[in-house]
């Protein structure tokens, strides 16, 4: 992080770290309760959470059941 020149407030790296991967997980297609499992979460509210989808996951995921 250093060499690319991002500041991060003391103790969040892991935090984001934890973030991105959950997001990338669920957007390649892992599922919810698999990552739940991997976190070490015992609350799935807290596992959905860390799972961001992108906004651009979130509109290609609508072109499969568009509404009409």
């Amino acid at each position: 992080m250093r060499r690319a020149g991002i500041e991060l407030p003391q103790g969040q790296l892991t935090h984001i770290c934890r973030h991105t991967y959950a997001s990338h997980f669920v957007m390649n297609g892992g599922d919810i309760l698999t990552l739940q499992r991997i976190l070490g979460h015992s609350d799935i509210k807290l596992t959905m959470r860390y799972a961001h989808l992108s906004p651009d996951h979130l509109r290609s995921a609508i072109a499969y059941a568009p509404i009409v």
